[in-house]
């Protein structure tokens, strides 16, 4: 999401969590080397601890079994330099070609973005949507619409479409009279610029990728009808005027980072979308029931009395296009108006990208925040299936999700791949971690009248598994789940299947609600790096990482350490405590993927460091949990891995202005990667715009999808 949103967020995390320091010491003491030992270290660093290693046992140690050693990825481009000019810049030997851009159509006899604004809303059902975010790359058969995972020349790229950039979207930018929008198409525009884009991307003769306007291509949007499955299905909480079986609803909004599983399908993510309803002052007067109860959800997620729409859809019209943004009761029960709306927002959903009849759904059993990604874990026969999950907010918590069903292989190429995701994500055991100060770290299950979640929580009763799944915020704060630095993006190493996870930034760390903590130890100062005068949290974020224990993705224990800090390279030595240089200093990462090589790759949406670098995209080639060691920050002890030089992260990418660098894939042949470049110009003006790429002279910013190759047709980065 845009850097100016992000970290002014409100912070909803009220709760009296213990902190790390307070946490009593774990039941496995700290191993500074996986399984003891430098020779198991390097093992796991060459890929011992491969699936085909993996114990039955999800809670001990594996021995790990003799095999070949995986090659650690080799970087072999020249990294690029920082840069704040309005352009995109690749390494030598690289070239970097825009795909599809904010307005483009998908379909055959739409126009061509206009430059002017002048769409209209409606158009958008044909167009490429703002703000493009995660993505994903589904192979599909030379001809036809069957799947095929090896293919590198034809596939369907599903992409988010996060949030807007209403400067440039319209005419003149918004338009608002009085605190009211009174141009309901503008309106209109907006929902349907939201949402997702599924498209097919194939190698023309030139062999460049082009969009494909064909049968497959189609826009998901806030309009799109969506099941609701899993244990919030048919729940009195999510009965609206829409759905008054409480079974469905309409659309997803502000989807930010993404995933996908095993069996074919994507997984687009609900972020902060709490900002887009509206809620009167006197709301909590006109509810029934416990209000009491009602409130404390409500002020969780960050939907106060009083609150207006980010856009103020609710008030274009009465119609239910625009009534549905209200959470507020306008009725005389929960059949009558949208009170319950809200309660529909904020899940992961599943979409079919082969298929397009199917209709997307949403799966509560993976809980309701705001959710950045789902990444799965390695797939084992016989084992379950897990996704892990952050919540981007200051303070908030780590997730994941074990399947009750083990996984089949056969389910991977199934027809009906919506079914399949019935069977693994509507039932199974959902967990929040917490951090211990000695290095190790526990799952903590949430599930209903279990670790005190039930009618006696005291600051929020449980009432079922579905009350749970709807507040796992709130179940996180009453099991004591670590307070993290906003935990965005995931990723999980193909090599040792270890996870890592961005924490972008937390202004907030540091204060008495967040004090310091062995997983998030920083409290510096902005502009300085100082540790000793006025301070502001942790504004340049690092990246956590975990191996959990018995190599088991479902096991209930793991080990961490910090694999990277964020810093400007001049900072001083107890800020840039991973000592990174100008070739690979960066500030706020967010975006992150392991390519199948294992070569990790980390972008950045930054406002920290902006005055010297626009945001960036690096190439790392990472250790694994326990190769460094620990260290003391300001007298609060961590757990460090080894620091990266520029042989082993280096920058490869810097984008224009003002943009954030968010979303990546890659064809399964290594040599196209798609890299997303989001709200280019963001803070300026029509009259003054700070960016005009990627079209250049006086055109209007577009966020725009990148195809990178390198010019002598081998593999990108190494």
């Amino acid at each position: 999401m845009s850097h100016h949103d992000h970290d002014d967020d409100v912070v909803t995390n009220t709760s009296a969590n213990p902190h790390i320091m307070e946490i009593a010491e774990a039941r496995f003491t700290r191993r500074q080397t996986l399984f003891g030992g430098l020779s198991a270290t390097t093992a796991a660093l060459f890929g011992s601890l491969s699936l085909a290693g993996c114990d039955d046992d999800d809670n001990e140690p594996a021995t790990p079994p003799a095999e070949e050693p995986i090659p650690t990825p080799k970087l072999s481009f020249v990294p690029v330099p920082k840069s704040t000019a309005d352009v995109l810049t690749v390494p030598d030997g690289y070239t970097a070609q825009v795909l599809y851009s904010l307005g483009d159509p998908i379909k055959e006899g739409v126009p061509a973005w206009a430059d002017n604004g002048s769409e209209t809303g409606a158009s958008y059902v044909d167009r490429a949507g703002d703000h493009h975010d995660g993505m994903y790359f589904f192979g599909l058969a030379a001809t036809g619409t069957a799947p095929d995972p090896k293919s590198s020349d034809r596939g369907i790229l599903c992409m988010n479409h996060e949030a807007l950039t209403t400067t440039y979207l319209h005419a003149a930018g918004e338009t608002r009279v009085s605190g009211k929008r009174t141009v309901p198409d503008e309106c209109i525009k907006e929902m349907n610029a939201h949402g997702v884009s599924v498209i097919e991307v194939k190698k023309n003769a030139a062999g460049k990728f082009a969009v494909n306007k064909g049968s497959l291509n189609r826009r998901i949007t806030t309009f799109t009808e969506m099941e609701l499955s899993g244990p919030v299905r048919g729940d009195s909480q999510v009965v609206t005027k829409f759905s008054t079986n409480g079974t469905k609803t309409r659309g997803t909004v502000n989807n930010c980072a993404n995933g996908y599983t095993p069996w074919g399908t994507y997984l687009t993510c609900e972020e902060n979308w709490a900002g887009y309803f509206a809620r009167a002052a006197d709301d909590n007067s006109k509810r029934t029931g416990d209000i009491a109860k009602q409130a404390t959800s409500l002020a969780r997620y960050g939907n106060a009395q009083g609150a207006a729409g980010r856009h103020l859809w609710e008030t274009a019209g009465a119609d239910d296009q625009f009534a549905r943004w209200i959470t507020g009761v306008t009725g005389d029960a929960a059949t009558a108006d949208y009170r319950n709306v809200i309660n529909t927002f904020g899940f992961v959903v599943e979409i079919d990208p082969y298929d397009t009849t199917k209709t997307p759904k949403k799966r509560t059993a993976l809980g309701r925040f705001a959710h950045e990604g789902c990444w799965p874990g390695p797939v084992k026969a016989g084992k379950p299936v897990v996704f892990y999950m952050g919540d981007d907010n200051r303070g908030d918590y780590i997730y994941k999700f074990v399947s009750t069903a083990n996984w089949d292989p056969a389910d991977a190429n199934k027809a009906d791949r919506m079914a399949v995701g019935d069977k693994y994500m509507d039932s199974g055991k959902l967990y929040v971690a917490k951090f211990n100060a000695n290095g190790t770290g526990e799952w903590v299950e949430l599930t209903f009248d279990k670790n005190g979640l039930n009618a006696a929580s005291p600051n929020y009763p449980f009432a079922n598994q579905a009350d749970v799944c709807l507040n796992s915020r709130l179940a996180g704060d009453a099991v004591g789940a670590t307070k993290m630095d906003r935990p965005e993006w995931g990723a999980v190493n193909p090599i040792n299947g270890e996870v890592y996870l961005t924490l972008t930034n937390n202004s907030n760390r540091g204060s008495a609600s967040q004090p310091v903590n062995a997983a998030n130890p920083r409290n510096y100062d902005a502009d300085t790096g100082s540790t000793s005068s006025s301070l502001n949290g942790n504004v340049n974020g690092h990246i956590i990482r975990w191996h959990e224990d018995g190599d088991s993705p479902a096991a209930t224990t793991f080990e961490w350490d910090i694999y990277l800090f964020g810093s400007r390279s001049t900072y001083p030595a107890d800020v840039n405590l991973s000592n990174l240089g100008a070739n690979n200093d960066l500030s706020s990462p967010d975006g992150l993927w392991f390519d199948p090589r294992g070569v990790l790759w980390i972008q950045t949406d930054d406002g920290a460091y902006t005055d010297t670098t626009n945001c960036m995209m690096l190439a790392a080639a990472p250790g694994a949990v326990g190769d460094g060691g620990d260290i003391t920050v300001a007298g609060q002890t961590t757990y460090k891995g080894k620091n990266p030089t520029s042989n082993d992260l280096r920058r490869f990418l810097v984008g224009p202005r003002d943009c954030e660098i968010t979303g990546i894939a890659m064809t399964p042949d290594g040599k196209t990667m798609f890299v997303n470049i989001q709200h280019p110009g963001e803070s300026g003006s029509l009259a003054a715009p700070l960016s005009h790429w990627p079209d250049g002279g006086v055109t209007r910013p577009r966020s725009s999808t990148v195809v990178v190759t390198r010019d002598d047709g081998g593999v990108i980065g190494i």
